[in-house]
């Protein structure tokens, strides 16, 4: 038990560090996430701080403890912008260079599926 939460909260850390610096910039409309969301993915530029707060909010859901039905739908949106975002990158520029933001993917997979041994584990004691 206490291994899954470690594991849980080692993923669920890195998970939303991740999102969380990913938002930042978005929030910010700096230069680089204009430059990188606009003109390279063609998405508008009212869409770039959007992200950006819902993103963020995601991260509050996943690391507030309870609200179980909450958290389940930040993992959903939070995968659902990593899935857009590789889909958009690959379609854009596709190449293998691509493959290293399948690694976002498995934090969040990782996260989620610990989450869920926890949850297992309450509702079993």
């Amino acid at each position: 038990m206490k291994k899954t939460k470690i594991f849980y909260w080692i993923f669920t850390i890195l998970f939303a560090a991740l999102m969380l610096f990913s938002a930042i910039p978005d929030i910010l409309k700096t230069q680089d996430a204009v430059k990188f969301m606009h003109d390279f993915l063609g998405y508008p530029i009212y869409f770039i701080p959007f992200i950006g707060i819902v993103k963020v909010l995601g991260v509050i859901a996943i690391l507030v403890p309870g609200y179980p039905r909450l958290k389940e739908w930040a993992y959903a949106g939070l995968c659902f912008d990593l899935i857009g975002a590789f889909y958009s990158v690959v379609s854009v520029k596709p190449g293998v260079d691509n493959l290293f933001m399948l690694l976002f993917l498995a934090l969040a997979f990782l996260s989620y599926f610990f989450y869920r041994k926890t949850q297992k584990m309450v509702l079993v004691a």
